[in-house]
């Protein structure tokens, strides 16, 4: 894999400002990543391992490359060999989260119970490594998307946070692609072939997400620069721009619930 020194600039950057914007990572760290197979996580794990082993934040910090074993019938070979050629040891975690989602739940929408559980393991995992961080592969898109299924479904004007502190487990959960677009990822696994596994969940493709990340492409193409908006959006928002209930309003209401 080489990776043209003139084409790094649009990926280290921003993953640079997250990761020091937000204070995502310090010197000494050991940050776990959860590797799913798939173009994001595998990206993930190339720009952290470059950006720690070439020093761009000015320290080095210590990467764990971990993959959970869902129970569907396939293969990570490729994945493993992946790891390997950048100088780390897959660490697979055997779990039946398929069995449990599919066969025993029967599970109509399967994907919040699948992430519920797939987290507890990461970051049950991850503690008993060592780490102190657990980075996952969610770019600038799948901020947008989660923004507006939170708007749309639930009423709330939120997305995830860059950086997430876990008190059960004692664990920060870091998002270091979150100024990336998918579609830079997109084009950087193709020009450098890294390995995809394909994803044999039978929901693949079939969520609500999917048809957010729809409304969102064509958001994007009337208006061409509301990712960077958004993000400036998410950096610059206030409390005082949202209406606030007075007390008695509050009060009035839980009466008539009451």
């Amino acid at each position: 894999m080489s990776f043209k020194k003139k084409d790094n600039l649009p990926y280290y950057n921003p993953i640079r400002r997250a990761i020091l914007t937000h204070q995502m990572i310090q010197p000494g760290d050991k940050v776990a990543i959860g590797m799913s197979g798939g173009k994001d996580s595998t990206s993930l794990l190339y720009f952290l391992d470059k950006i720690s082993k070439q020093k761009r934040l000015g320290f080095e910090f210590e990467i764990v490359p971990i993959t959970l074993a869902m129970g569907f019938d396939m293969t990570i070979t490729p994945l493993q060999n992946f790891v390997e050629e950048l100088g780390y040891e897959l660490d697979i975690v055997p779990t039946n989260i398929a069995q449990v989602v599919f066969d025993i739940r029967e599970e109509r929408s399967p994907c919040s119970l699948c992430a519920k559980l797939r987290r507890g393991i990461l970051y049950k995992r991850a503690k008993e490594v060592g780490c102190t961080k657990v980075a996952l592969g969610h770019h600038l898109d799948d901020a947008i998307e989660t923004y507006f299924m939170n708007f749309l479904f639930h009423g709330k004007m939120a997305s995830f946070d860059p950086i997430s502190y876990l008190s059960k487990t004692d664990i920060s959960l870091i998002r270091p692609l979150l100024y990336v677009e998918e579609k830079q990822i997109i084009q950087f696994v193709q020009r450098e072939t890294l390995p995809v596994i394909f994803n044999p969940c039978p929901v693949d493709k079939k969520t609500k997400r999917e048809e957010i990340k729809h409304l969102v492409d064509g958001l994007a193409q009337s208006y061409p620069d509301m990712r960077e908006k958004f993000i400036m959006g998410m950096e610059q928002g206030v409390a005082d721009n949202f209406w606030t209930k007075s007390i008695k309003s509050i009060d009035k209401e839980q009466k008539k619930s009451n």
